[in-house]
């Protein structure tokens, strides 16, 4: 006899997905502290961008995604914080509208009707071919996280090959910046 049981999931339980700016020195070794406060602490990092963004102050910009219960984000953006390098810490999620974009080349090898389906297909999504041989294409898509989720989703029977993905990149919407 299999007795059904009931089990509440407290808010605590739920797993949420928040991107986070950080605002950094641009020197040695930084991007590795930021990334060894996650694997020291078994928390994984979904994407992960970083670019310089003002050579006159040396700042660079560190967009991340990572997923975990609320009590867990908490804890990520109060270890960030204290990175010594670390200047401002933005949960974009908590912040209110963002912008967020990725960029993903896709390589489709195929022939005949195959072929023609991937390039109508990249031409709904806005995919631009920036290769072509007579047995493949690759592809340049930029959009959110599920456009490019999708689209991949549908080259996969055409025929796709390879993928690089650049990792998400992110902005608050508004007149005020980060720095502010």
């Amino acid at each position: 006899m299999v007795i059904a049981k009931a089990v509440k999931h407290s808010k605590q339980d739920v797993q949420e997905t928040h991107t986070i700016s950080l605002i950094v020195d641009n020197e040695p070794g930084v991007l590795a502290r930021v990334i060894g406060l996650f694997s020291g602490r078994g928390y994984n990092i979904d994407s992960l961008t970083a670019a310089e963004i003002d050579p006159d102050t040396k700042q660079t910009r560190i967009t991340l995604m990572c997923t975990g219960t609320p009590m867990v984000i908490e804890q990520i953006k109060n270890q960030l914080g204290r990175v010594v390098p670390v200047h401002k810490v933005l949960d974009l999620t908590e912040e209110g509208a963002f912008i967020d974009r990725e960029l993903a080349l896709l390589k489709v090898s195929g022939k005949g009707d195959k072929r023609i389906e991937a390039l109508r297909i990249a031409d709904i999504f806005r995919a631009r071919v920036v290769d072509s041989t007579l047995e493949s294409f690759v592809f340049e898509i930029t959009g959110d996280s599920g456009k490019i989720t999708a689209f991949i989703d549908l080259m996969k029977p055409l025929g796709l090959v390879e993928i690089a993905r650049t990792g998400v990149a992110a902005i608050a919407r508004g007149k005020d910046g980060i720095a502010e």
